[in-house]
């Protein structure tokens, strides 16, 4: 096993995971000051699993005596549109299943099993991701403007309570 590739790949995978993280949190500020507390805290939900992403992805490059680059690949997208948000979302996570499955095949063209491990778990957490975007995009070209209007009037609160 080639350490070295194995590193690079998990360090590009770390750039991504904190580029989602700086923009889903971005659209959450924007869709919690417009109101829509149910999206917005899908969003936020969202970051916190990929800063999640992030400590896995670091903790293999660490064990594999690698450096964490915690490099941005770019800038944040100042959308603030609701269905755009939810379609440049789902976009994004379509991309980096598409990645993390290349990825994982390289992982394992390079005999290192854990990393291609890591990378397959990645992938399923970011199809579930995309399934949470793609539903409330759906939900928004089904219902148009009532579905958001409806959000203005539930709070973020989970708990169900007042």
């Amino acid at each position: 096993m080639d350490a070295n590739k194995s590193i690079e790949l998990l360090n590009r995978a770390v750039g991504d995971e904190l580029q989602a993280v700086h923009q889903y949190m971005y659209w959450h500020f924007h869709l919690d000051d417009q109101g829509f507390a149910p999206l917005a805290s899908l969003l936020k939900r969202t970051a916190i699993m990929e800063m999640g992403h992030v400590e896995e992805l670091a903790e293999r490059i660490l064990f594999l005596k690698g450096d964490v680059r915690m490099t941005v690949p770019g800038p944040v997208l100042t959308i603030t549109e609701p269905a755009e948000i939810l379609k440049k979302a789902a976009e994004m996570e379509v991309n980096s299943a598409r990645d993390y499955n290349q990825a994982a095949l390289e992982c394992s063209a390079n005999l290192d099993a854990v990393s291609k491990q890591l990378f397959e778990s990645l992938v399923a957490d970011e199809e579930a991701h995309f399934d949470a975007f793609d539903k409330q995009l759906d939900n928004i070209k089904r219902f148009g403007p009532n579905y958001l209007a409806l959000q203005s009037f539930q709070s973020g609160d989970e708990s169900g309570g007042a």
